[in-house]
């Protein structure tokens, strides 16, 4: 208004009629943003009310269930409305973010299909946006789906599909207690076999609830008699010993392998166990043990192909000793190569870090010089340890000679909420408190032929998909 006396004439005539332009100026302006909230209002009733019983139910039941359920590994249950409603602000708030569910992957690069797909679509955050939003309505009980059934956290999760196992071995129970160094347990376990035997799928986990507040990771190496089997198959350092290796690492976020068809492991006569069980302290002294179930392929039954689990790091190893380098107050970015001396399917990607881990990347440098991006965890979460697992015509098959390069990147700054203390220096070690970066990567070699047939197949898929349709 001052703005509008000063272009008029003064006088008490003046004034008034600067008085209803802005008035009318305002009422203009009041109108218009009234239709505009009439409009939203109408958009809005337009669509139909989110409730919790038909929209919410099935991302829970989809998404979040298998741990927020009761008994399941989650603080709270997300199976009826009274247990989710208390959490209804703190669900917007960690969908929205990404932090749950527990999907870590740059949805932007590289492969983005796979077999155990946790992460929400873009559709289903705006579901529970929209619910929260709206008030986090019951809705009509009658649209309520029948609540899922989820197996017990004591058995077997593989008992559904498999049967139950062909071989259950113990580790031997350890107790831990309440308070103390984080430990590293070595038992050996003796494999029950007489003759070759081939595996579809294994299991780990410890034998009780309590134990899983114990247990950071379990790992199950497998010893048997093999000489030079990983020097015919492994370059450089990723050929050190011989035998076959891990059987497959336990950790939250990782509960068990299924190899594709026509995939397995193979178990010989005298195998053993070599266990590692990576405990802390949490204040009450319990004891428990892991468990590692086998299910095997039947009798003569034998699968084309082997698969191995390599530990792939991203770190340079001198004399035989990985080397990691983390100064205070910085972000570090290392690297590492591993050569592929035959064609092979790469079967998931798990990155392995600690509480400085911040991302990692697997990328293929092939022979042409051309690189592919396969995955890249941007956002990686110590707590989590995901592994994703690519879907079976997503896998990525490469030629040999490829060179896998996989980049890690650690967080030791006060940016990092999970950080320990910015100021130490971190290198290489067990200790949560200490760092590593490698990732988990299932390898399937193949032969020439099928590598050859497999490029073709591509090919055909081309030439099918670019020719013009009528």
């Amino acid at each position: 208004m001052t703005s509008l006396r000063k272009s008029l004439p003064v006088g008490p005539l003046a004034f008034m009629l600067a008085v209803l332009m802005t008035l009318a100026f305002i009422t203009v302006i009041a109108t218009t943003v009234s239709a505009q909230a009439l409009g939203n209002a109408v958009k809005n009733s337009a669509q139909p009310q989110v409730t919790f019983a038909k929209d919410v139910v099935p991302v829970l039941q989809t998404k979040c269930q298998e741990c927020h359920h009761t008994g399941g590994m989650a603080p709270m249950s997300l199976v009826t409305y009274e247990e989710t409603r208390p959490w209804a602000r703190a669900m917007k708030q960690r969908v929205e973010t990404r932090i749950m569910p527990p999907w870590h992957l740059d949805k932007t690069v590289g492969i983005q299909r796979f077999q155990n797909d946790l992460s929400l679509s873009e559709e289903q955050i705006a579901t529970i946006v929209r619910w929260v939003d709206e008030g986090a309505p019951l809705g009509n009980p009658k649209d309520l789906p029948p609540v899922k059934q989820w197996p017990n956290e004591d058995g077997w999760q593989l008992a559904k599909q498999f049967g139950a196992p062909d071989l259950v071995i113990d580790s031997g129970s350890y107790t831990m207690p309440a308070h103390g160094q984080d430990v590293w347990w070595k038992p050996l376990s003796d494999v029950p076999i007489t003759e070759p035997r081939w595996v579809r799928a294994v299991e780990i986990k410890p034998a009780t609830p309590a134990g899983r507040r114990i247990m950071h990771h379990v790992l199950a190496r497998l010893q048997q008699d093999e000489p030079d089997l990983r020097k015919a198959l492994f370059t450089g350092n990723d050929a050190d010993s011989n035998g076959p290796g891990m059987l497959m690492e336990w950790a939250i976020g990782k509960k068990y392998d299924i190899y594709r068809p026509d995939t397995g492991k193979l178990l010989m006569p005298g195998a053993h166990i070599w266990w590692e069980l990576h405990l802390h302290s949490v204040g009450e002294e319990i004891t428990d043990h892991a468990q590692l179930a086998i299910y095997l392929y039947p009798k003569g039954q034998e699968p084309k192909y082997r698969t191995y689990l390599m530990s792939y790091t991203a770190n340079p190893t001198i004399n035989g000793q990985l080397q990691l380098d983390i100064p205070p107050n910085t972000v570090k970015e290392t690297e590492g190569f591993h050569v592929l001396k035959h064609p092979a399917i790469l079967q998931n990607f798990q990155p392995h870090m600690h509480l400085r881990g911040k991302a990692m990347a697997m990328e293929a440098i092939l022979p042409d010089g051309s690189t592919q991006m396969l995955s890249f965890v941007d956002h990686f979460n110590f707590n989590w340890m995901t592994n994703y697992i690519y879907a079976d015509d997503a896998a990525p098959v490469l030629p040999a000679g490829t060179v896998l390069h996989i980049t890690a990147w650690h967080d030791n700054t006060v940016n990092n909420p999970n950080n320990p203390d910015p100021s130490q220096w971190v290198g290489w070690g067990e200790r949560t408190v200490d760092e590593m970066s490698h990732a988990w990567v299932n390898v399937t070699f193949i032969t020439d032929e099928d590598y050859q047939s497999y490029v073709a197949k591509q090919k055909s898929k081309q030439l099918a998909s670019a020719a013009p349709t009528r």
